[in-house]
């Protein structure tokens, strides 16, 4: 990788101080890497402060053709923010400031580095709360949420990122600073720039500002476990729940293999008998969710008086399945519901198939399930087999009209597949859009589009 040119360089340590404006190697390195654990050092790393500084860094980095990689807290897991055309790291982490919360008009406007639990913390306060919830809710920023356009347990209910997102500002490729929405939950003046934004990943502007919509705490909650002899009766129960009046407020399928690996920490947890289960969390109707929960599969159904701690067991799935394999492939593919029991099924026999671990679990309500080949990226046999295997995965999912990512986004990891999703022309209009924001293709590159 080339050195960065003098006066660039000169021309970052005009905009910041040497204390948010990193150059040594060593300093760097912290910012090359996210949760898909790949790395690709940056060459400098800046902490702006406001909008106009990021609008200025923008305007230097077009004069010198420099790549621009904007990132929160690095939790993602498809490489969205990792520099892989070295140049700058642009952390927004320092950028935490609520500006404002109106509980009248259930509205909270932030920075980018403000993390989601900070905002459930102000929302609560008032008895609301923002939905959207991924399991690294405690130290994932909003601004990383918007990117990927975020989801969690309560999307099943509730939707994702782009259902809680009023308005935003922000700076695009080119250095200009935009708005787009508004702050009422109505209005349909010009394009919709704030969803096209949001689930972008960094590719056409970098997020400044965010006006979100919150929404009111239930009154209460309840808890259900269900627990089922196989994944296709527990698939069945999936699709009983979501066809009847009443949604849950969170529905997670858990497979055989993520059952063990929670009996291996919670021995006691979990009934002995059980290869798949629903964690259900209700806001109301639990009689007849529990109703629905019945087939001939079913071992039992039962309230939890305590959800506490099974819900933090399943938060803990994806941490301990990188303790059994810190290289797993990790994938959050999504099919209509109606087709849970087909793709639990199809994933089953492909696991055989190629001799390749596999653990299931997700978001049941949505058919948002995640994927985790656990491999060994030391044996190139074995990951030829996995490689193999999850093309065959993806080819499954698109047969029943499934997407290959419902929250975790396509960044780097996922790139190469998007072509099997998406058509050519519409991919031309996608990237057309991308050099109106990005004339010169510096913001986020290699990312998104193969």
């Amino acid at each position: 990788m080339s050195s960065l040119p003098e006066k660039f360089v000169a021309g970052l340590k005009a905009l910041f101080p040497a204390e948010r404006c990193y150059l040594d190697v060593v300093d760097c390195y912290a910012y090359s890497y996210d949760n898909s654990r790949k790395i690709f050092p940056p060459q400098a790393v800046v902490f702006p402060l406001d909008q106009n500084e990021i609008r200025s860094l923008m305007l230097l980095c077009n004069e010198y053709r420099i790549p621009v990689t904007a990132r929160g807290r690095g939790t993602g897991t498809a490489g969205g923010s990792i520099p892989t055309a070295g140049g700058v790291a642009l952390s927004l982490e320092r950028m935490t400031k609520i500006i404002s919360v109106d509980p009248e008009n259930r509205v909270i406007v932030a920075e980018p580095g403000v993390l989601n639990q900070e905002i459930q913390n102000e929302a609560g306060k008032h008895g609301l709360f923002w939905p959207p919830d991924p399991s690294s809710a405690a130290y994932c920023s909003i601004g990383g949420n918007l990117a990927t356009c975020a989801g969690g347990p309560h999307a099943v209910k509730y939707g994702t990122t782009r259902e809680h997102v009023l308005g935003l500002k922000a700076v695009t490729g080119k250095g200009e600073e935009i708005r787009a929405g508004c702050y009422t939950t109505k209005g349909v003046v010009g394009y919709d720039l704030t969803r096209l934004i949001i689930g972008s990943e960094g590719t056409l502007a970098v997020i400044t500002e965010a006006t979100l919509k919150l929404s009111p705490k239930p009154a209460s909650t309840g808890g259900i476990a269900a627990h089922y002899r196989d994944a296709e009766h527990c698939a069945r129960a999936i699709i009983a729940i979501m066809g009847q009046p009443f949604i849950p407020s969170a529905l997670e399928f858990l497979d055989g293999g993520a059952l063990n690996l929670i009996r291996s920490r919670h021995p006691e947890m979990l009934p002995e008998d059980s290869s798949a289960m629903l964690m259900i969390e209700v806001e109301d109707g639990e009689e007849a969710i529990i109703e629905a929960c019945r087939n001939d599969g079913l071992i039992r159904a039962e309230r939890m008086a305590d959800p506490a701690g099974l819900w933090a067991a399943r938060r803990a799935l994806s941490p301990l399945l990188r303790d059994i394999a810190p290289k797993k492939i990790n994938e959050d593919i999504v099919v209509p519901v109606s087709r849970l029991p087909e793709l639990l099924s199809g994933l089953s026999r492909l696991s055989s198939e190629y001799g390749v671990a596999n653990v299931n679990f997700g978001h049941a309500g949505n058919g948002n399930i995640h994927v985790n080949l656990l491999v060994d990226p030391d044996d190139a046999e074995e990951m030829g087999r996995a490689e193999t295997c999850l093309e065959k995965v993806f080819d499954l999912v698109l047969s029943m009209k499934g997407t290959l990512s419902g929250e975790h986004g396509v960044g780097r990891e996922k790139m190469p597949y998007v072509p099997r999703e998406i058509d050519g022309a519409t991919l031309a209009l996608m990237k057309g859009i991308k050099s109106v924001f990005d004339p010169n293709g510096i913001l986020n590159p290699g990312k998104l589009f193969p």
